[in-house]
């Protein structure tokens, strides 16, 4: 057995971390571009070198123990779900349904409440589809053409008049709200897998903090579209396609298994995909491979990150972790913001949210048992403050597939982003004026 006695103090056994950042960041800052590096290199550099450190052992065992972190089988549970929301999420869209669900959130919204219908567009669909990335790509276009057609109305509220990037963020923005929430989100669910919460429990405490946010963000959006009246052509709406994110959204929130829900997903497709003349039973097939496919990277690196998380454990790492973070904290305010900061700047690094709960998740689960944080409570803080830091990064993939859809620098778009801005501040504000000790305990 290992216990990392032989190494230079416990930050040897932490290095594994500082190779895989420094890695990933020198390389994409010498390139300057943050995605010419591709995330799955600077883990599988990263890992190879928490399997040297384990001096003492053959390499057979070596491999072994990097083996067993990534074997945990809440790991692999959340494998399981991401290959069920990849197969659901590309059949969905290959047989049209975020297209009609993008004609349905437009064809009830009113001219007048274009801006805030934008913004409730972009929550719902995202929500729906459990992909800011998807949300970004379908309605990016339609805000850049609102914002062509409706570009020189000058809006009273901020002194000027709607600009590209000002549309932009209200769609990057509202992509943020399902990335946090949604039961298919991948962010989601690698936050309630790696605290040990049900999903449907993790939305309903996340949801009293971020919704208001929402409503706050919405209001601001229909007091400057006050006077917007844009002649547009109602979209002809197939009802039917939006059926397999309804079926999606209602089992979810009856708390039903998410597994199970994403089976429910996935069938509904086929079913109304064939019947419909979307695709054919051979194109579905098709559809759920690429999308299962598609997940791949992701499962990669939740691989290899979890395997260098447990060799990190076995030198010792998470213990001096929790001894330096902890020594300072007094109550379960500061243990909450020590996961705040964690996550955060863990995602500046690399610039992935997902990647950045799964960096610190276990981190995270052993500050809240010691002290006597919700599981709930921690998996909120890890969602809502890391997609709080994508949000504001320019470095983001959402960023750039915005900026490059629109045309402009992600630059221009980040100070109109007030959703990402205002949730983070709304769950800072709910972790300080909290009271100390207390844990809503939840029917």
């Amino acid at each position: 057995m290992v216990n990392g006695k032989w190494l230079n103090g416990k930050w040897m056994a932490l290095s594994p971390l500082l190779v895989f950042l420094t890695f990933y960041l020198v390389f994409s800052l010498l390139a300057h571009d943050f995605y010419s590096v591709p995330i799955t290199v600077a883990f599988m550099v990263a890992s190879a070198y928490s399997i040297f450190l384990l001096r003492g052992m053959s390499l057979d065992e070596r491999i072994k123990v990097y083996s067993k972190g990534a074997a945990h089988s809440q790991l692999l549970m959340m494998i399981w779900i991401f290959i069920l929301a990849g197969a659901f999420a590309h059949s969905a869209k290959q047989m049209g349904a975020i297209q009609a669900t993008v004609d349905l959130c437009l064809l009830i919204v009113p001219p007048h409440l274009l801006l805030a219908g934008l913004f409730l567009a972009a929550c719902f669909i995202s929500f729906s589809v459990g992909t800011s990335v998807g949300t970004i790509v379908a309605l990016v276009p339609i805000a850049t053409g609102i914002a062509e057609s409706i570009g020189d109305y000058q809006l009273s509220i901020i002194n000027g008049p709607l600009s590209t990037p000002m549309v932009v963020a209200i769609v990057v923005g509202g992509a943020y709200f399902g990335d946090n929430l949604s039961f298919i989100s991948d962010t989601t669910i690698v936050a309630t897998q790696t605290q040990g919460c049900r999903l449907s429990d993790k939305f309903r405490m996340n949801a009293r903090i971020v919704v208001p946010a929402a409503l706050l963000v919405l209001m601001v959006y229909a007091a400057m579209g006050q006077g917007i009246y844009v002649e547009r052509e109602l979209p002809i709406l197939d009802w039917v396609l939006v059926l397999p994110y309804l079926i999606v959204l209602v089992t979810a929130l009856m708390g039903i298994n998410v597994m199970m829900v994403l089976v429910m997903g996935i069938l509904s497709t086929g079913a109304i995909g064939i019947l419909r003349g979307s695709y054919r039973f051979y194109e579905w097939l098709t559809a759920m491979g690429e999308g299962i496919l598609s997940m791949g990277e992701l499962i990669i690196v939740t691989l290899m990150a979890a395997g260098m998380v447990g060799v990190i454990r076995q030198l010792g790492g998470i213990d001096f972790i929790l001894q330096g973070l902890t020594r300072r904290i007094r109550g379960r305010r500061g243990a909450e913001l020590s996961i705040a900061a964690l996550v955060v700047f863990t995602n500046f690094c690399t610039a992935n949210n997902t990647i950045a709960i799964l960096t610190v998740g276990n981190l995270a689960k052993e500050i809240s048992e010691r002290f006597g944080i919700d599981p709930r409570r921690s998996a909120s803080i890890l969602d809502t403050f890391s997609c709080f830091a994508q949000g504001i990064i320019p470095y983001g993939a959402q960023m750039l597939m915005a900026s490059s859809l629109a045309l402009i620098n992600p630059i221009e778009i980040i100070p109109y982003l007030y959703y990402p801005f205002v949730m983070g501040i709304f769950m800072l504000m709910s972790i300080l004026l909290r009271k100390q000790g207390s844990d809503e305990v939840m029917k």
